[in-house]
């Protein structure tokens, strides 16, 4: 697939076919998250594939509550990938002080979004979470408190290949050229 029809396929997926995910599969989608920038080549991640089903469900569980249920979706998806933010090296420390940016957030991101263009690759879909328990998350799996539970991906065989339209701004809306005139 050609880089812009992988961006234009690509989407968040929250219905899934009751279908395993391939090992193989997910292993090129890890190594794509791997091979991504960061600053300093710090490489602030680490991931946890959940593919157990009983494991699963309990991850899934903390995605929603009774209140706030709009990532029921999760308990459908085959594999739930768990980001987790490692700690930034001094140098990067220094360096978020100093620029006042979270270099690792911004890393987690191009981390994030390389897994799921690789998954779409794959012919996966995918959805990046952000709302979750995340105390819970790192009980279950004895995640030092000292670490962050950055977000939860799902993913598997969406149910549907129907791509959305997608809703942006228009080119004109968010670009300028040599001067800030939005």
């Amino acid at each position: 697939m050609k880089f812009f029809d992988l961006v234009i396929t690509r989407q968040s997926v929250r219905k899934y076919l009751d279908k395993p995910v391939e090992r193989e599969k997910i292993e090129r989608c890890l190594e794509a998250a791997r091979l991504a920038p960061s600053a300093s080549n710090s490489q602030p991640w680490s991931f946890i594939v959940v593919d157990n089903l009983k494991l699963k469900e309990s991850v899934a569980i903390k995605t929603f509550d009774r209140v706030i249920s709009f990532n029921r979706f999760s308990l459908q998806a085959p594999v739930l990938i768990i980001l987790i933010s490692e700690r930034p090296s001094f140098l990067n420390k220094v360096a978020e002080a100093i620029k006042d940016k979270q270099f690792s957030l911004i890393d987690i991101g191009i981390t994030a979004e390389h897994l799921c263009l690789q998954a779409t690759e794959e012919g996966l879909g995918t959805c990046m979470l952000g709302w979750f328990n995340e105390k819970g998350v790192k009980k279950l799996f004895n995640i030092p408190l000292s670490k962050r539970v950055e977000l939860i991906i799902t993913m598997g065989y969406a149910e549907s290949n129907q791509i959305r339209p997608k809703k942006r701004k228009s080119i004109d809306q968010i670009r300028s050229y040599n001067s800030y005139r939005l």
